[in-house]
């Protein structure tokens, strides 16, 4: 492990420093100039004559983002009039009229009428929430006549009245109610409808720094929020970076820039915002939303869960989660200690999690893919004489994703071999059937969970956290960890592969002609256990047994 291996558990953008020194004469960058795929859809929408006349647009359901496209429609169409809204009440979309002995005694306009010849820009929730009305709606949008609703049903008129609307509708909603407007109309994307995307992030390098830059510069002048200076932008992007879960990527929500800057303007008094604020502003949120997370740490400091971080023990290891709370602003991590126990048996792991239901689908596939490379990487030509039984000690939720795969190997393997586990070092990780270690999810939560528990119970140098040499670029710790680390307090490991791994975690190599391989001792333990230990086969111990008794 080299001595600058600190920068890569934070993003670095020393790259950029120039870019950063022109930042205050960069010209804003609107949100919608860094949405090229949305733009040509709306530039699309916009002069298509026709048949496609329903915009759906994948992005967050609220008033902020239904705004901006209603100000880029008004930039392209400045003459017509484009109605948004955040009403769920269909009869204010149609209007209204009351009736009196069959006759129309008062009318009132809905937003058809106020959006006639123009665009109508409406929540996803609007028609989920009215799917009987989804058709008339339809129709409407289709150019065929439509009638207001009447509030007094038992006052029906005596005729018919109706009215028919050229207008555009453009609906806005997340991924899962796109989804469930699938289910409600199964014409939406057959032709009925133009499909685009809000894009919530950036992938950042040389050729889009300036774009975003630039869209920084427009969130400060749209909101009247101070200026930053390089330190605060570097700040903000790395935060973004966590956000974002990827060091080459920065968010696009405006949502998220605003309510971060506005903190960091109340630190700054108004004046120019510094990395110091930015800082503040994340440490003064995260204590604001840290309850679970210290009582889970006391918990682990007063001794009623049981986590080391000093030692060695055979058939146990520091896994790592993440932890989510319904109810709960942010997810927060927390080690697990994982364990194994081998017995005489037939060759099964057990998943005890599985067993009692609360392990998830994809917790299980992980652990059968754990298996199959244990047993490849022991080339045996007969089931092991083994049995042995994994468990997440003191877990009482279900317990899902593969993420504990690597760990659940480890102290199989440990088990196996009766080579110890050190306990300084806590492992997260997926397995695939070759051995080769691969990325998962909520990275900086899990390391960060093992630090804090490290810190309390006080640092040896010697621990750390092993993880996905392909999660590096997901990395952006807090920057009392990265101090940690830059001082030697505390280490990350990132490996490729399962013969990576183990070396650390068990001060052995996993296989290769060396006696003292994980594999090598195995073997030596099977190869004994059939030889000395129960010499003969297994029907013939059982009869044996019944004779003696």
């Amino acid at each position: 492990m080299t001595q600058d291996i600190w920068r890569l558990a934070t993003p670095q953008y020393d790259q950029f420093s120039a870019d950063f020194s022109q930042y205050p004469s960069l010209p804003s960058v609107s949100l919608f100039e860094t949405q090229s795929r949305l733009s040509l859809a709306l530039e699309r929408f916009i002069h298509i004559k026709g048949f496609s006349r329903i915009l759906l647009v994948n992005g967050p359901d609220n008033s902020i983002y239904r705004t901006l496209i209603k100000e880029q429609l008004e930039h392209a169409n400045p003459a017509l009039p484009i109605i948004t809204t955040e009403t769920l009440d269909i009869s204010a979309i149609f209007g209204q009229v009351k009736a009196q002995r069959g006759e129309i005694i008062s009318q009132i306009p809905g937003l058809l009428d106020k959006a006639n010849h123009g665009y109508l820009i409406v929540s996803a929730n609007l028609l989920l929430a009215n799917p009987l009305a989804w058709p008339m709606l339809k129709s409407a949008v289709l150019g065929d006549p439509i009638s207001p609703i009447n509030c007094d049903p038992k006052s029906p008129l005596h005729t018919t009245i109706s009215k028919n609307y050229n207008i555009k509708l453009i609906v806005l909603g997340d991924r899962t109610q796109l989804g469930d407007i699938d289910y409600l109309d199964a014409d939406i994307h057959s032709g009925l409808c133009l499909f685009s995307e809000l894009e919530m992030d950036i992938k950042i390098d040389t050729d889009s720094i300036q774009n975003y830059l630039g869209y920084l510069r427009w969130i400060t002048k749209r909101y009247t929020l101070p200026e930053l200076d390089s330190g605060a932008i570097i700040a903000l992007m790395t935060a973004g970076a966590r956000y974002t879960e990827d060091q080459h990527y920065a968010p696009l929500c405006v949502m998220w820039h605003r309510s971060l800057l506005e903190e960091a303007a109340l630190l700054s008094q108004g004046q120019l915002i510094n990395k110091a604020h930015i800082e503040q502003a994340l440490d003064q949120r995260y204590y604001r939303e840290s309850y679970l997370p210290q009582r889970a740490l006391d918990d682990i400091l007063d001794g009623q869960v049981i986590i080391e971080t000093q030692g060695e023990q055979i058939g146990q290891v520091n896994g790592l989660t993440v932890i989510e709370v319904a109810g709960h602003p942010v997810s927060y991590g927390e080690p697990a200690r994982i364990s194994c126990v081998i017995h005489f048996g037939d060759g099964d792991i057990s998943d005890v999690e599985r067993k009692v239901e609360l392990g998830g689908n994809l917790h299980a596939k992980g652990m059968m893919i754990m298996q199959a490379f244990v047993s490849s990487a022991l080339d045996l030509d007969m089931p092991l004489p083994f049995s042995a039984s994994v468990v997440f000690e003191q877990s009482y939720s279900e317990v899902d994703g593969d993420s504990a795969s690597l760990a659940e190997l480890c102290s199989l393997v440990s088990a196996l071999s009766e080579y110890p586990i050190d306990q300084q070092i806590a492992v997260t990780g997926a397995v695939d059937q070759f051995g080769r270690v691969q990325a998962v999810g909520g990275l900086n939560e899990k390391i960060e969970g093992f630090y804090r528990v490290c810190q309390h119970n006080g640092f040896t140098g010697k621990q750390g956290v092993i993880l996905p040499k392909s999660n590096l670029k997901h990395l952006a710790l807090h920057q009392s960890v990265v101090e940690s680390i830059k001082n030697g307090e505390f280490n990350i490991w990132p490996v490729s592969n399962v013969d990576e791994a183990i070396p650390v975690l068990m001060k052995k190599p996993f296989r290769g002609d060396d006696e003292e391989s994980v594999i090598s001792r195995i073997a030596e333990r099977i190869d004994n256990f059939e030889k000395h230990v129960q010499p003969q086969g297994f029907v013939e111990r059982v009869k044996n047994w019944f004779v003696s008794n």
